[in-house]
């Protein structure tokens, strides 16, 4: 009786409870970065469309494209010419800090923080659980978004 009470006056004052971590999340955020960590790393591979679909969601995938296309059409770079999880063309990483917020079953945020050239930085990648597992749906660092930058914002 008690419990009912207190999950009644928890709905009644529109308060829920945020979802349990999905570990897949965490697990998911961590074999990006461990691209990133020691000397003379290489990132994680975006070269290829299945590199791209391993990573990110449909519609960042279809956007990382057609910058890439539309920068070939111009013989020009496209406007994504770093490393969307570093942003940077060039790092150094000792470590990542990683923390996970779970807003839905399918929908995670997570804090990514390193140092990197002697700079401190956070990355914000947010996550959206797809039938194939966690994909990046944006990437934010600072003020800028991956999705205004693709776009040439």
């Amino acid at each position: 009786m008690v419990t009912f009470r207190i999950a009644a006056a928890v709905v009644a004052l529109g308060l829920s409870a945020a979802p349990a971590e999905d570990p897949l999340a965490r697990a998911f955020v961590q074999s990006i970065y461990a691209h990133y960590i020691g000397g003379n790393t290489q990132g994680v591979k975006l070269d290829k469309k299945s590199d791209l679909k391993k990573l990110f969601s449909p519609q960042l995938v279809a956007a990382i494209l057609a910058d890439r296309d539309a920068a070939a059409k111009k013989g020009d770079v496209p406007n994504l010419d770093g490393d969307p999880f570093v942003d940077a063309q060039d790092w150094e990483i000792a470590k990542v800090d990683i923390a996970i917020s779970q807003s839905a079953p399918d929908r995670a945020q997570a804090t990514v923080k390193f140092t990197s050239a002697d700079e401190a930085k956070t990355v914000v990648l947010d996550l959206v659980k797809l039938k194939d597992g966690w994909r990046v749906a944006e990437v934010t660092s600072g003020t800028t978004k991956l999705s205004a930058i693709l776009k040439g914002s």
